[in-house]
């Protein structure tokens, strides 16, 4: 019935097809393979699709890009991926209201390059912006570098447009800025991972493009130096753009040369009209700290010192299959985090590659293994549990902007706790009372 009340090009059943829309990029390995594939490209491809798993009580996996992190995309057997990526239109860009209304499969890049020809820009900045899609990111409330200054997805999300399990369109949110009016769904759907509702199109926020940018390059002795040094910048005032660490066995896996030059690497950025004031100010922190500074206000030279950030993942991937976690601490503890993957790596002979988001005590430690295996080792998961369980002795949570997916979602209880946890499951309930949105994630 579904190949029936879809467009003939929509219902994707070849092998092909369906191996490639399996998993994401965090590498689950789900047991089986999907049904079919519905390649949508309208919202009305949604509705049909979603009232006929309904009826049935199929389940449906929705999809952009497949860069997810956290298995949020990995469809098993008896499923129904319902692809996204082919809605990429932006539907209207206004230079005059600063926002944007695009469809889910809008690449994060490009919403941002059709802004910046008006002189905005979409401020959510993820290190996979060239390939992930704006769906994805509100799937996940995706961070990002600018994430200190500009905040997280769903600061930039005024509105959705959304259907639900049984097929229902529903609009949330508004085009202004401010609105309080009925409870904030826009923020409920942004980071529920595809498990209450489909985004078929969002309402964007857009910011005017900074008039200034300057950019620093610190090299440590040590990453716990550097993190303490990053924490510094925030007690002097200074809220830059972003703030990124890099520790020694990353920068090994980008470039060798760069390891040479110190076992740690921050980049902080400022921007707005006092870049250059505040950018001194960091430099002077930093000097007596750092073994090196550079400083930039050259747009080229800054995206080459930025370099070794947006490298390390797919650095680290042909290394091996990167098992990336994403816990976030308070800032205060930055270091004292750094300090315990440490340990932690050493007392299970577990391998940590570790880069941060330091402005907003976001880390991401990295363990490689090796892809050929079956599953992973239990050293790699004893390893993983106290890294999460570290995250939450230090008033941090599991999952900073990648989301939960099915790789954390044993500790997700532990976080959330008992009474939280039930009402996060009776919403889920109330919105998908057959349990078909992205069944044994999230939650």
């Amino acid at each position: 019935m579904l190949a029936r009340d879809l467009p003939p090009d929509r219902l994707l059943t070849d092998p092909g097809t369906i191996t490639a829309h399996t998993t994401d990029r965090s590498g689950t390995r789900p047991d089986g393979e999907p049904l079919a594939v519905v390649r949508a490209r309208r919202t009305e491809d949604v509705i049909v699709t979603l009232r006929h798993a309904h009826e049935l009580g199929v389940p449906v996996v929705p999809r952009g890009s497949g860069t997810g992190l956290s298995g949020g995309a990995a469809a098993g057997e008896g499923s129904l991926v319902l692809d996204l990526s082919g809605m990429d239109r932006i539907l209207e860009l206004s230079a005059d209201d600063q926002l944007a209304v695009v469809e889910p499969g809008v690449i994060t890049a490009e919403l941002d390059r059709a802004a910046g020809e008006h002189g905005l820009r979409y401020a959510p900045d993820p290190a996979s912006a060239a390939w992930s899609t704006i769906g994805g990111n509100i799937a996940t409330n995706a961070g990002g570098l600018r994430c200190a200054k500009y905040g997280v997805t769903r600061d930039s999300v005024l509105g959705l447009e959304a259907v639900l399990a049984d097929g229902t369109v529903v609009r949330t949110g508004r085009r202004t800025v401010k609105g309080v009016t009925g409870y904030d769904l826009t923020a409920l759907l942004t980071g529920s991972e595809g498990t209450l509702a489909v985004i078929t199109s969002a309402t964007l926020r857009l910011r005017p493009v900074p008039v200034a940018t300057a950019t620093l390059a610190a090299y440590f002795d040590t990453f716990e130096a550097a993190a303490e040094a990053s924490y510094a910048i925030t007690r002097a005032g200074v809220e830059p753009a972003l703030a990124e660490l890099v520790d020694g066995p990353v920068l090994q896996a980008v470039d060798p040369a760069l390891r040479e030059r110190g076992a740690a690497l921050l980049v902080v950025q400022c921007d707005g009209a006092g870049a250059a004031s505040e950018a001194a100010a960091v430099a002077r922190l930093l000097e007596p700290l750092a073994t090196t500074v550079e400083r930039t206000g050259d747009p080229a030279r800054a995206e080459a010192l930025l370099a070794a950030r947006r490298l390390a993942l797919p650095s680290l991937e042909r290394l091996g299959r990167p098992l990336i976690e994403d816990i976030a601490v308070p800032r205060s503890r930055l270091a004292e985090a750094v300090r315990e993957i440490r340990a932690i790596s050493a007392r299970h002979g577990v391998p940590v590659f570790t880069i941060a988001h330091a402005a907003d005590g976001n880390l991401h430690p990295i363990i490689v293994v090796d892809p050929a295996l079956g599953g992973l080792p239990d050293a790699v998961w004893e390893a993983a549990g106290e890294i999460f369980a570290l995250a939450l002795r230090l008033g941090g949570t599991l999952t900073g902007e990648h989301g939960v997916g099915v790789l954390k979602r044993q500790w997700v209880a532990e976080e959330l706790g008992p009474a939280a946890h039930a009402v996060q499951r009776r919403i889920k309930e109330a919105l998908d009372p057959r349990g078909i949105l992205n069944p044994g994630k999230a939650l």
